[in-house]
């Protein structure tokens, strides 16, 4: 397919009588062409996308099965928010909230408020609005300003958090991970918090590294706060990752409900709960973590319906896929994929810290998630930016990218290890690695062009 001005030449081969020369490409064409042509017009673009397979970046589900994939054909066109239209999706619904709700130690897996999302920043949005106003109503109750309220979290978290506190005017407070508190652990949190302290947000799976925040020791130091300061500050756990992961590989860390500071916990159903993207989920303690005033009825093609989320229409499909998976896996199940995921990506790990160039941030023993860093003194002639784009020749993305404020001097490469990333897979990975570390480590000097940016963003 060759490209002009006025857009992309199609394919002789797809022509058809009638359609145009060109697809439009910037601007709304005057008439349109067959429907298979304008198929084979997008399919052939797409083929420029790389192999979701060897995307080592994403912690997004790239792979389900057959029967997986036809359900969701089937289920494309259902409305989550038509609960009256489609009553058994909404069912569905529930009850998947019901399962993560138990799966998280929740009092009564029952009652606690939740509901799915189109992602886990949805979630977040949702966890942050009522941890807000939580604060505002108590603080009215007892006759104190409502103004200047922040909401405190380490300088790892994913970047919907400075969206939040953006978009919904509360003022960040980030605590800096350094070499001695690589993550958010209590020790500083009492210098942060005081009376505007809506929450403070632990992370369970740091997406730089994978590492687990200890949600039990936040808990600790901020149960120590309130005794000494009298503030009874909540936990939200934005366990994206992790948050379908520890039950299954980690069940007897204490970093859930079974902690009674935490007042909520999201996670992604299109990361570790292993659905197609477009999935997320975020449930509530019980119903005095959630204020009724961010529930809202509406009447609704005939029916009565409440509404949490954020997004109004939104699909209903990736619901049924958590479900279908569920049912499919179990918890044994869960344990063994999860399980599988893991010990692919210690057997990485492994092999990757004992490559001379290399030393280990993290090995994957929390999520199977692991970062490494060039051997400081290993050389001068190359970066791990220039080895994640040899990598990108070859088909692989394994990106690149600095560690976050006192930390931004660290560079460091990152794999994420998905279902379907098998042992053959990672030994084909590593012999990449190690030619093309071989390659650049031949280097008499450095590259004319270096690499010098970073091949991912949080």
């Amino acid at each position: 397919m060759t490209t002009s001005t006025e857009g992309s030449r199609l394919n002789p081969l797809h022509h058809r009588p009638g359609d145009p020369t060109y697809a439009a490409r910037h601007r709304l064409p005057d008439a349109g062409m067959d429907p298979l042509t304008a198929f084979h017009s997008v399919r052939d673009e797409t083929m420029l996308d790389g192999n979701a397979r060897l995307n080592l970046a994403t912690f997004v589900t790239t792979w389900m099965e057959e029967e997986a994939s036809e359900l969701y054909r089937e289920a494309f066109d259902k409305n989550m928010i038509d609960k009256d239209e489609y009553p058994q999706t909404a069912a569905i619904e529930q009850r998947c909230q019901h399962i993560i709700a138990d799966l998280w130690h929740a009092p009564d897996p029952d009652t606690a408020p939740a509901t799915s999302t189109v992602g886990s920043s949805e979630a977040c949005m949702l966890a942050g609005i009522a941890l807000k106003r939580r604060w505002q109503q108590r603080r009215t109750d007892t006759g104190k300003d409502t103004s200047r309220p922040n909401l405190v979290m380490s300088s790892a978290v994913q970047v919907c958090w400075e969206k939040f506190c953006n978009y919904f005017e509360v003022e960040p407070r980030f605590v800096p991970v350094s070499e001695e508190h690589p993550v958010l652990d209590g020790s500083a949190l009492d210098a942060v918090v005081d009376e505007h302290t809506i929450g403070v947000v632990g992370i369970l799976g740091v997406t730089y590294t994978g590492a687990y925040e200890p949600i039990a020791e936040i808990a600790a130091a901020l149960d120590a706060i309130e005794r000494e300061r009298g503030l009874d500050i909540p936990i939200h756990v934005d366990a994206a990752s992790g948050g379908m992961i520890a039950p299954f590989l980690q069940p007897e860390l204490e970093w859930d409900f079974r902690l009674a500071r935490v007042a909520s916990i999201n996670t992604s159903g299109h990361k570790y709960g292993l659905v197609y993207p477009g999935l997320g989920w975020v449930v509530w303690r019980d119903a005095a973590a959630l204020p009724e005033s961010m529930v809202f009825r509406v009447s609704y093609l005939g029916g009565d319906t409440p509404t949490l989320a954020l997004n109004f229409s939104r699909p209903g499909a990736q619901v049924l896929l958590q479900f279908f998976l569920f049912l499919r896996l179990g918890r044994e199940g869960y344990t063994a994929v999860q399980g599988e995921s893991q010990r692919v990506a210690l057997h990485l790990s492994s092999a990757i810290g004992d490559m001379p160039a290399f030393a280990l941030v993290s090995d994957g023993s929390t999520i199977p998630v692991f970062a490494w860093r060039l051997r400081p003194g290993h050389t001068k002639n190359w970066t791990l930016y220039d080895l994640s784009d040899r990598l990108r020749m070859r088909g692989w993305l394994v990106p690149a990218y600095p560690m976050p404020d006192d930390l931004a001097e660290l560079t460091v490469q990152r794999i994420v290890v998905r279902n379907g990333l098998t042992i053959e897979l990672a030994d084909s990975l590593l012999d990449a690695i190690r030619e093309e570390t071989a390659y650049l480590d031949a280097l008499t000097s450095p590259l004319p062009h270096p690499t010098a940016h970073p091949a991912f963003s949080h």
